[in-house]
């Protein structure tokens, strides 16, 4: 047997690979043998039946399958050996007088091969890390969102902004009548909402449905109409006020402190808000990281050009599949996932280069710290090594939290690796600022 390869260009190349028939011989005359010794033909006693005949009937497919196992084991291990590192998998290319009763025959395969790049971190960027503060409004916010959650409810006759609302909406003609406890912060058409205002219990209001939320799923909830019916819903429906209650908040004392902390915890209004501060940033933190890592991704994109054998690809993406798909929708789908191809081979680069590989220990103790994590979320703040070690055996023996958990860790050391490795601003914001630098609202 011969392999060799032919370079096209620096992302192109095939693989010739010639098969004598010294190479295969032996192996399709032991399973024509087997064969014979099995097959079941009339007229012909079990083992007995002559070989010219079982080689007429079986000869052309064993010698396919035996050549095709010898071509496979063959060109991986050329692969292997060659330490090519390919994209996607061999293509066979088609040969159209391809000649089955020959006895040799000779294999060409398209390779599609990475590109060749160095990766550089140095370079001028506008990456900026934003430490997220929660600043007074908002811990004065979460103080009264506390107190309303565990303040009393009180009945009352006239709707004011912040009540809670009770009625039933209601259209004959599109056979709406469903009931629904509201809040006005929920129309998207604030005049809706004002509509409300200063009406008792027992009056109708009368609402558009068109732009009265923010999107048609909610209309179909609040409605009670299908989703079919939802889209294009422009009619006038009342609200009947059946009842209007609103929170008495709950009084700041030891009492509340201690239901949200345990007894004896915190001991004043400063120190619940130091307490909300340092949950809501460290919730924070992990939004500002995964901006960050979202950023420095888009860099890294913007500032290597990684170039890919596109047409392999495309034609590989035909191939792969449960179904060929046509070359359009080839297309499709390789502009869909040509950046996160790209990064993949850039970060894959940045893992080899340095270190950065997931060790199973790794695995093991980022396990322990999620295992521990959601066994404080019902209670259990002290589990026993032995009982975190025994779940962590048993999310490891399944392949899928493998993979999850191995996603997770891999990103983490990413973002710090990226966070020690690129150089950035830092700029200190609310989280109201964080989001406007999110979506610019």
């Amino acid at each position: 047997m011969n392999i060799t390869k032919t370079n096209i260009d620096a992302l192109n190349a095939v693989v010739t690979v010639e098969v004598a028939k010294n190479d295969y011989a032996e192996n399709v005359e032991k399973v024509l043998q087997n064969y014979r010794k099995s097959a079941n033909i009339p007229g012909f006693r079990k083992g007995q039946v002559p070989m010219s005949l079982v080689e007429k009937q079986y000869g052309k497919a064993v010698l396919a399958e035996e050549v095709n196992k010898l071509l496979q084991e063959s060109l991986n291990k050329f692969l292997v050996d060659e330490k090519l590192d390919i994209l996607g998998n061999p293509l066979p290319k088609f040969t159209e007088d391809f000649n089955w009763d020959a006895d040799d025959f000779k294999f060409e395969f398209e390779l599609g091969l990475a590109p060749q790049f160095d990766v550089k971190l140095d370079g001028k960027n506008d990456l900026t890390y934003f430490k997220i503060v929660a600043d007074d409004k908002l811990l004065d916010e979460q103080v009264a969102r506390i107190q309303k959650q565990f303040g009393k409810m009180i009945a009352k006759e006239v709707v004011a902004e912040d009540d809670d609302i009770r009625g039933t909406f209601n259209n004959e003609e599109k056979g709406i009548n469903a009931p629904a406890q509201i809040t006005l912060d929920i129309f998207k058409n604030k005049e809706a909402a004002k509509a409300f205002i200063g009406k008792k219990v027992g009056d109708v209001v009368t609402l558009q449905t068109k732009g009265l939320f923010e999107d048609d799923h909610k209309l179909m909830d609040y409605m009670g109409v299908s989703h079919d019916e939802v889209h294009g819903l422009e009619v006038d429906v009342d609200f009947k006020i059946e009842e209007v209650t609103t929170s008495e908040p709950a009084e700041l004392n030891q009492e509340l402190f201690d239901k949200l902390f345990g007894p004896g915890a915190v001991t004043s209004v400063e120190e619940v808000k130091a307490k909300i501060k340092e949950d809501a940033e460290k919730q924070f933190a992990q939004q500002a990281d995964q901006k960050f890592f979202n950023d420095a991704t888009a860099f890294l994109l913007d500032s290597h050009q990684v170039e890919l054998p596109a047409d392999f690809l495309k034609r590989w993406i035909q191939t792969v599949g449960e179904k060929p798909l046509t070359a359009e929708e080839a297309e499709a789908e390789y502009a869909k996932s040509e950046n996160g191809l790209r990064y993949q081979l850039i970060e894959s680069k940045i893992i080899t280069e340095n270190n950065l590989q997931i060790t199973f220990e790794e695995l093991k103790a980022y396990a322990g710290d999620v295992i521990r994590k959601q066994m404080a979320q019902f209670g259990q703040v002290d589990p026993s090594q032995e009982d975190v070690d025994g779940i962590v055996a048993r999310v490891l023996s399944n392949q899928d939290e493998v993979r999850r958990l191995s996603e997770q860790v891999l990103s983490e050391k990413m973002l710090n690796f990226l966070k020690e490795n690129i150089k950035f601003k830092t700029k200190e914001v609310t989280f109201e600022q964080f989001v406007k630098e999110m979506y610019g609202e």
